[in-house]
C-alpha cells in the first residue's frame, strides 16, 4: 500500500513538473510574427517579404508584420535576426546578397550564415537586369560597351549597395566586356532606381522585382538580363550572353530564415505554409509580375543551396577586389 502511494505521488509530481513545459510550447503561432526586411521599402526583398507576410496573415489568420531594418548591404537586419530568440516569432527575408556575399566583404561580422541561421523556406529567384531611363541615349548593351570603351570610367551604374550580388553582377559584366564602368552604390534598390530614372546615373543594375514596376510603366528601358535564359516576365529582353558574352549567368534568390536553434516543428510549420502559398495561382502571378520565379524547397534543400553558394562566391568576391571596411 505504501509503495502504491509512493508511485502515485511520483506520477503526480512528474505530471506537475511536465505541465508547464507542455503549456509553454502551446500552438504555433500564438502571437504576432515579425518578418525583418534587411533593406529599405520598395526594393525586391521588401516586395517579396510583404507579399509572404500579408498572405500568411490572410490565409492562415496569423499576424505577420514586415519590419524594415536596412543598412550595410543587408547585414544589419541579418544581425538583428541572428540575435533574436529562436522561437519562430522573429524571421528574416534573407537573400544571396547578405547571406552568401556579405560575409566575405564585411570584416568581423558577428555571425556565420551557415551556422547562426536556420533555412526555413526558399521563396523565389530572379535574374539581375541592366537598364537605363527611357530617355537614355543607350538603347542596347552594345551601345553601353561602345561608349565605355571610348571613354573608360565615365559611364556610371547604380546598384543597391557595395558588395551586393547586383554590384558584383556589374563587376562581372565589366570583366566579361573588357570595359571600365564607374560604380555608384546606394543604400537599397529604390534610391538607385530613382537616380537612374532622373538620369543621375547612366545605368541601373537591379533585381527584376525592384525594377519591374518602372519597366512596365515605360519609364525604365531594360537592356539585358543576367541569367542564362530569358526571363519569362521579359521574354523580349535578351540575356547578357545573347548580347555577345557567352556563358554569363548571374541570378539571386530570396528566402525566409530564422535564428539557429528554432524548433524543428516550428520550421516545418513555416516551411509547409510558405510552400502552400507558392503553389497558389495568385501568389505565383504576383511573384511573376515582379520579374521573379517562385520556387519551393524543403528546409534541407534550401540549407544545401545556402552552403554551396556560400563557398562558391568566396572566390568571386576575392577576384572582384570588393572590400567594405
Amino acid at each position: 500500500m505504501l509503495l502504491r502511494r509512493h508511485i502515485l505521488s511520483l506520477a503526480a509530481l512528474t505530471c506537475a513538473l511536465g505541465a508547464p513545459a507542455v503549456q509553454a510550447q502551446g500552438a504555433y503561432p500564438s502571437k504576432p510574427i515579425r518578418m525583418i526586411v534587411p533593406f529599405p521599402p520598395g526594393g525586391g526583398t521588401d516586395i517579396l517579404a510583404r507579399l509572404v507576410s500579408s498572405k500568411l496573415t490572410e490565409v492562415n489568420k496569423w499576424t505577420v508584420v514586415a519590419d524594415n531594418k536596412p543598412g550595410a548591404g543587408g547585414t544589419i537586419g541579418i544581425t538583428e535576426a541572428v540575435k533574436a530568440a529562436p522561437t519562430g516569432y522573429d524571421l528574416v527575408m534573407g537573400q544571396k546578397d547578405n547571406l552568401v556575399i556579405g560575409p566575405w566583404l564585411y570584416k568581423n561580422l558577428p555571425w556565420d550564415p551557415t551556422k547562426d541561421l536556420t533555412a526555413v523556406a526558399h521563396v523565389a529567384y530572379t535574374p539581375v537586369v541592366i537598364a537605363t531611363s527611357a530617355s537614355s541615349r543607350f538603347k542596347t548593351l552594345a551601345d553601353v560597351v561602345a561608349a565605355a570603351k571610348a571613354a573608360p570610367g565615365t559611364i556610371t551604374y547604380g546598384s543597391p549597395g557595395n558588395g551586393t550580388s547586383i554590384h558584383l553582377a556589374g563587376d562581372l559584366f565589366e570583366k566579361a566586356a573588357g570595359v571600365k564602368l564607374s560604380h555608384v552604390p546606394y543604400k537599397g534598390s529604390n534610391p538607385a532606381l530613382m537616380d537612374a530614372l532622373a538620369g543621375n546615373v547612366d545605368l541601373l543594375v537591379s533585381s527584376l522585382p525592384s525594377a519591374m514596376g518602372q519597366i512596365k510603366a515605360g519609364k525604365l528601358h531594360p537592356l539585358a538580363v543576367t541569367s542564362a535564359k530569358r526571363s519569362s516576365s521579359l521574354p523580349d529582353v535578351p540575356t547578357v550572353a545573347e548580347s555577345g558574352f557567352k556563358g554569363f549567368d548571374v541570378s539571386t534568390w530570396y528566402g525566409v530564415f530564422a535564428p539557429a536553434g528554432t524548433p524543428a516543428a516550428v520550421v516545418k510549420t513555416l516551411n509547409t505554409e510558405v510552400n502552400k502559398l507558392l503553389a497558389m495561382a495568385e501568389v505565383k502571378a504576383a511573384i511573376n509580375a515582379q520579374g521573379a520565379e517562385p520556387q519551393a524547397m524543403t528546409p534541407e534543400q534550401f540549407s544545401t543551396l545556402l552552403k554551396t553558394e556560400y563557398q562558391q562566391w568566396k572566390g568571386i568576391v576575392e577576384a572582384s577586389g570588393a572590400k567594405i571596411e
